[in-house]
């Protein structure tokens, strides 16, 4: 027998159940006779259907035939619905919140045949400022549908036609969430055409057929368009700086899963994609860097034929490629990777590209591009600029790398070569590539980064930097183990090579005055090897002295060979030369200075403060030129054509060659002269002085023999329109200075010697004048002649270190041939010259003899007029 209670118990939940019978079947009828009108009358939509059926405990809804339609389509705070639908099916529906929170939410919802149009509202949420989400499903199901959403603006949002979707544990984010999808979902299938979408002002997008089949999807004719010209949005959007116009007719995927904060997929494949990018010189304004949090996993991305265009503002192309092929595997995007130098991790990749033209300030064409993660190549490549002469090709560059890797957010390199083949033609660095020198940031690349083998072969080429072309024949060039690191001072890369080589058959270099040619090259880290090597001037002497504002040398050089060896450092920013020996074999130099241009009033440093001037530690164990002739000319005004000096037969031996920064090599320079001076005399030189010695002292000393004065004609004849005769048999000199000046001893033995005095135009000699300057001068020297002392001799800072030298030797030779009586004779006759013209000028011209009183006067006023000219 049953207790009271549970008969009691019974009872209740017959009377529950049997209430929830009643009030279902009453809310049916009520839904089926009432609900249209309670609609129309409490909500701002108009809505009609054929059959409702509403499961009040399951929440199960069914209606068939629904036509809805907003009341004022002018409200943009409520969602706007216009349209029919055949047939709804919503699974567990929540009759709560729809009462209550004004939210329609389910789990399952199926909709066959809609066709609806949507306008979105404007409304927002009072308490988040954020627009409100009204409708929330898990599952949904479209069979048929042909949907347009507009804007609350009545602008186009969003259509599609034909559509059959279908996607499973759909959910959607309201807010804004760092580090979570906006939407997610397990499962999708869908089906549609026609698809648009506008996001913005600025682009539209469309697809003209979606299907998704075995969880393959396929897009066909995607096209993303701007709305407007280039001129006009560069106009209208003045920060936006790109403009994209994109097409690709076929994309497919597969497995496509959004989960929480990971997007991944499968198989993505773009075929024959265009695509477009417009630049502008916007600055956009700068945004705040926020971390990147999602994963991105594409376990295989690939784009076949595809072509690629960016525009410059100016309209001119900056990329152009008519073919381009890219498959990756296992690409990798998330928050650690973004961080890093390469923003993306991969297993395997391939590019390859076809007709490729870049013009950032070249343009460069490359007619076949192949890349892989352990070797590329590039191949016929041509460079071209418009604005000036440059055309360069290229055969081919190519390289393998060993490995390269990502570690601790940096970059490990290691190449295992680069080889460029075939380079020809000329090319000119334009004025857009002399940047300004600034930091460089390298911190995402793990130092040193080293190549270990690069080559250059079967060149010919020429490179002009500001019209001074340096060219190249048969250029062949290796380098090993090249290692790059920054500066210390971030300024750039500073190099180290372990050897390298060099060999060119012809190698010259232009300047504005000369041209420098190598009959052949050979440069290596220890030894370097120059033949035939020429410096010849472009330009006349005439020329030469019409386009210089101040005074200068014209050289004209030829060396037949330099040979060095060594060990010598050009590539590290620690550079050095130390040069074992240098050779220079069989030279010819003319140097030709004139003095008709005004004079240079820049200080001159001797040569010890020259040399320490190098910046970078140099140092010569010995050099030596040798079996060469040297020839010095120089003119002036007054003269009539070139003074000229000779030293052939000249070998010279310097020791220690340096600029006082090489640590534990000694600082004084030791220079030894061997020559025949004037093609006639021995002569012998030894100079000395330390680099190191910032009071730049020098001592230099000397002997010549056997000087027949008459060879000295040619420098003395037209400079200073004097000839001598006579023997200078022996020359001893021993100098000591420093930069004001130098003093010390002279010794000179001669015979017979006597000087003439030239007319300046007809060069013919006066007579009487060099009978009064013989008179003066001491035309044999004792047997053994006494040294005289050279002190006093000023230097002018603005003159060389040989305008002082001879300066001291013109002291001497006074001193020697004249003696102490030098500067009276000189005050005696200006004297003599003086009453004479006075004399003249006081006698009556008609009583003036024309050819018998007159004969020193003729002379005197022949002179007059010779100086006057």
């Amino acid at each position: 027998m049953k207790k009271p209670w549970v008969k009691k118990l019974f009872l209740v939940f017959g009377i529950l159940f049997g209430l929830i019978l009643v009030a279902n079947f009453a809310l049916n009828i009520w839904l089926k006779t009432q609900l249209p009108d309670y609609i129309k009358n409490n909500t701002a939509y108009k809505v009609s259907y054929k059959k409702l059926d509403v499961d009040l405990g399951s929440g199960n809804i069914f209606a068939s035939e629904i036509k809805v339609q907003s009341k004022n389509p002018n409200n943009t705070q409520l969602l706007g619905l216009d349209g029919t639908v055949d047939t709804i099916k919503i699974s567990r529906f929540g009759i709560f919140d729809a009462l209550i929170n004004k939210k329609i939410s389910s789990t399952d919802v199926f909709l066959a045949s809609p066709k609806l149009n949507i306008t979105l509202s404007d409304a927002v949420d009072k308490k988040t400022g954020k627009k409100k989400n009204p409708v929330s499903f898990e599952n949904i199901r479209i069979r048929n549908g042909k949907i347009t959403v507009f804007k609350p603006t009545k602008e186009n949002f969003l259509s599609v036609q034909d559509l059959d979707l279908t996607v499973e544990n759909l959910e959607t984010t309201e807010d804004v969430v760092e580090d979570k999808l906006p939407v997610v979902f397990d499962s999708y299938s869908i089906h549609g055409e026609n698809f648009f979408f506008q996001p913005n002002r600025i682009y539209q997008l469309t697809i003209a057929k979606m299907n998704t089949k075995d969880g393959q999807m396929s897009v066909e004719n995607f096209n993303l368009k701007p709305l407007m010209g280039f001129e006009d949005f560069k106009k209208n959007f003045p920060k936006q700086k790109q403009l994209l116009d994109f097409a690709i007719p076929q994309m497919n995927f597969k497995d496509i899963a959004l989960k929480k904060n990971k997007v991944s997929l499968s198989g993505a494949h773009f075929i024959n994609p265009r695509f477009l990018v417009y630049t502008n010189n916007a600055v956009a304004a700068k945004k705040e860097k926020k971390p990147f949090n999602f994963d991105i996993d594409l376990k295989g991305f690939q784009i076949s034929n595809a072509s690629a265009q960016i525009v410059k503002p100016d309209g001119t192309d900056l990329l152009l490629a008519k073919k381009l092929n890219l498959s990756v595997n296992d690409l990798v995007f998330n928050k650690e990777t973004s961080s890093q130098v390469i923003p993306v991790h991969y297993k395997d990749f391939k590019f390859a590209g076809e007709d490729v033209l870049l013009a950032a300030n070249d343009r460069i064409h490359f007619k076949n591009i192949n890349i892989s993660p352990k070797n590329g190549a590039f191949s016929e490549i041509s460079v071209s600029n418009p604005n000036n002469k440059t055309n360069l090709k290229l055969n081919k560059i190519a390289f393998n790398v060993n490995d390269w890797k990502i570690a601790d957010k940096k970059l490990n390199l290691d190449v295992k070569d680069v080889i460029v083949d075939g380079v020809d033609g000329i090319y000119i660095p334009s004025s857009a590539e002399k940047a300004v020198k600034k930091k460089q940031n390298f911190a995402g690349i793990q130092f040193p980064v080293t190549i270990r083998n690069i080559q250059l072969k079967n060149s010919s080429f020429t490179l002009d930097k500001d019209n001074q072309p340096l060219s190249f024949k048969q250029l062949n060039a290796k380098i090993s183990n090249l290692e790059m690191a920054p500066k210390s001072d971030n300024s750039g890369l500073a190099f180290k090579v372990k050897d390298y080589s060099l060999a060119s058959s012809d190698f010259s270099y232009k300047t504005k005055f000369y041209l420098m040619t190598v009959g052949n090259l050979n440069f290596a880290k220890n030894k370097a090897v120059i033949n035939n090597f020429a410096m010849k001037p472009l330009v006349s002497r005439a020329q030469f002295i019409k386009m210089i504002p101040v005074e200068s040398d014209l050289y004209d050089l030829k060396f037949s060979q330099i040979i060095a060896s060594g060990n010598w450092d050009f590539f590290s920013e620690n550079k050095s030369i130390h040069a074992n020996s240098v050779k220079i074999l069989n030279a010819n130099a003319n140097i030709f200075r004139s003095k008709v241009p005004a004079d240079d009033p820049k200080i001159k440093p001797l040569y010890s403060k020259m040399l320490r001037s190098i910046n970078i530690p140099m140092f010569v164990d010995h050099l030596y030129l040798k079996n060469s002739y040297l020839e010095y000319e120089e003119d002036t005004k007054k003269s009539d054509g070139p003074g000229k000096l000779t030293f052939s037969k000249f070998n010279m031996h310097v020791q220690n060659l340096n600029s006082a920064k090489m640590k534990g090599k000694p600082t004084e320079v030791k220079i030894k002269i061997d020559c025949s001076f004037l093609n006639a005399s021995p002569l012998s030189v030894n100079w000395n002085f330390n680099t190191a010695d910032q009071n730049d002292r020098f001592r230099i000393a000397g002997r010549a023999t056997g000087i027949p004065a008459s060879s000295l004609n040619a420098f003395i004849v037209p400079y200073m329109n004097v000839s001598a005769t006579g023997t200078i048999q022996e020359m001893l000199f021993d100098f000591k200075g420093n930069p004001k000046g130098l003093a010390g001893s002279f010794k000179l033995k001669h015979q017979d010697l006597k000087i003439a005095l030239l007319d300046k135009q007809t060069k013919a000699k006066k007579g009487l004048l060099s009978a009064v300057a013989n008179v003066f001068i001491k035309s044999t020297s004792d047997k053994f002649p006494e040294s005289v002392e050279v002190e006093g001799v000023e230097r002018d800072p603005t003159k060389s270190f040989f305008n002082m030298f001879w300066k001291g030797i013109e002291d001497g030779l006074k001193k020697t041939l004249i003696g102490e009586t030098l500067a009276k004779t000189t005050e005696t006759v200006k004297d003599v010259t003086k009453s004479v013209n006075e004399e003249v000028k006081s006698q009556p011209k008609k009583e003036e003899p024309q050819k018998k009183k007159g004969f020193m006067k003729g002379v005197f006023k022949k002179k007059e007029k010779s100086e006057t000219k």
